[in-house]
């Protein structure tokens, strides 16, 4: 006969195990009520007032191609005799401080009734920086005095100030002209919202790599990023904002054209 059966066993009873650890505690469900202060408290004052703004729009796209070029040259230049990284929003905002110089009426302050309209003499530019206690809009003063260079080492000072939540009174007041750089979150078109008693803002969405056609109809590859302007309309015409968006365009697609006016 065939050898004997193994005998039967039984299974020991199953234990019972801690459930798994979840990592990170669950956010509280509970309603809490946060008190609007500080920074929030004066973005409120200022959006309430540009609710009142009948503003005009234009959007546009601009090729990067060139820029792009000119940027990598010069990364190390900057990096080496100033110590700081040469990003494309010096570019941008100097590119628009020689576009002020020749539509000065972009460059102005109104008075609280609107009668007035105050020409700035100096292009105080501000951008907009994402900071641990929210979205601040410090500004670059005398941007007309300056280098590129010289724009990229106050751009890094304040954005250290911003992180350390150490900004100056000067920092936040005083500006005449800004540009928002939403496109470093991810946005490709917006509508931006004028900082009173401003009257123009233009926000710059994400670079983008796209097909487009050359003079003799062959593709290429085209790095582009939209740009969205924002104007008073009381006090600036929709054709003004428009040909001011033109010549920001023409420095940035040609930017060997900004040589002519740099001081």
């Amino acid at each position: 006969s065939g050898a004997p059966a193994a005998p039967a066993t039984t299974a020991a009873p199953a234990t019972k195990t801690a459930p798994a650890a979840t990592g990170a505690a669950r956010p509280s469900r509970e309603d809490r009520v946060e008190v609007i202060a500080g920074i929030k408290k004066a973005m409120v004052k200022s959006m309430n007032a540009a609710l009142l703004i009948p503003a005009f729009g234009a959007k546009d796209e601009v090729e990067m191609n060139a820029l792009i070029r000119v940027r990598d040259e010069l990364r190390p230049v900057v990096k080496e005799r100033y110590g700081v990284k040469l990003s494309f929003m010096p570019f941008f905002i100097k590119a628009a401080s020689l576009a002020l110089d020749q539509y000065p009426g972009i460059n102005a302050w109104t008075n609280e009734g609107c009668t007035e309209l105050i020409y700035k003499g100096s292009h105080n530019i501000g951008f907009a920086m994402d900071t641990p206690t929210g979205l601040i809009v410090p500004n670059i003063k005398d941007v007309q005095d300056m280098s590129i260079a010289d724009i990229a080492v106050e751009m890094q000072k304040l954005m250290e100030r911003g992180r350390n939540n150490a900004f100056t009174k000067a920092d936040l007041s005083g500006g005449t002209f800004t540009l928002s750089n939403i496109g470093s979150i991810g946005a490709t078109y917006t509508a931006p919202v004028i900082f009173p008693p401003q009257v123009a803002i233009g926000a710059l969405g994400r670079m983008m790599k796209v097909p487009r056609f050359d003079a003799k109809d062959n593709v290429y590859a085209s790095q582009v990023v939209n740009v969205s302007w924002s104007a008073d309309h009381r006090v600036v015409d929709g054709a003004t904002m428009v040909r001011f968006g033109n010549q920001f365009k023409e420095y940035i697609e040609r930017p060997s054209t900004m040589l002519v006016n740099l001081k």
